[in-house]
């Protein structure tokens, strides 16, 4: 039976969400924890091969199914490899995007619908949930200009993560509500962090939730 602890970090590209995962798993070394960080598409050989193809925007006329049936075969993967053995060890367990992602981008973006996500999570994971999931909603416009800006840096480096910047307002629309509807439907597991406060105060507001879950009263 796992003995860790499972958390998952959500929200658009250009969200700070990366960065605060950085600076939780720094805090919760400087307690003693045992932190393992991992990333999705991605975190082992297979599922950043996987990663390669689904984010290159040389990648054209993917089927919506298939670029599901990826992100999922990324997940089981990370999840046999990864993210179980590490919580089996005790580990707390911050992981970059999970099945919440895939449910706002291929379910909502995509307009798949939630249903078939949620069917191909409690098959091909094996229903594997986190303990706490944060999702940061900054402000839509700033958060999107951002991540079209990082990503435009990161091509002049050589670095092609382009594919789903190129969808227009209207799919990341898409994605943000279904975010927020994922978030009104499981209040207990999803806290949302709103706004665009400095990069320590929302640091801040994390490391207080998280303590309240890891130490509850």
């Amino acid at each position: 039976m796992s003995c860790g602890f499972f958390v998952t970090f959500e929200g658009l590209d250009g969200s700070g969400k990366s960065t605060q995962l950085r600076k939780l798993a720094q805090w919760l070394e400087a307690q003693g924890k045992q932190v393992t960080l991992t990333r999705q598409p991605g975190g082992t050989r297979i599922g950043d091969r996987i990663r390669a193809l689904l984010l290159d925007s040389k990648t054209e006329n993917l089927a919506a199914r298939t670029e599901l049936g990826l992100m999922f075969s990324d997940r089981a993967q990370a999840i046999a490899e990864v993210i179980e053995p590490a919580l089996e060890r005790g580990d707390v367990v911050l992981c970059d995007r999970y099945t919440d992602s895939t449910e706002a981008y291929q379910g909502g973006g995509r307009q798949l619908g939630s249903e078939i996500v949620l069917q191909m999570h409690a098959v091909m994971c094996r229903d594997v949930r986190p303990d706490l999931t944060l999702l940061l909603l900054p402000d839509f416009d700033r958060s999107l200009d951002r991540a079209r800006n990082r990503n435009a840096r990161g091509s002049r480096k050589g670095r092609d993560e382009n594919r789903f910047e190129r969808e227009d307002e209207l799919f990341y629309r898409r994605v943000y509500e279904k975010y927020r509807e994922i978030a009104a439907r499981e209040p207990l597991r999803v806290v949302t962090i709103e706004g665009d406060d400095t990069i320590e105060t929302i640091h801040q507001r994390i490391v207080e939730v998280v303590k309240a879950r890891l130490h509850p009263a």
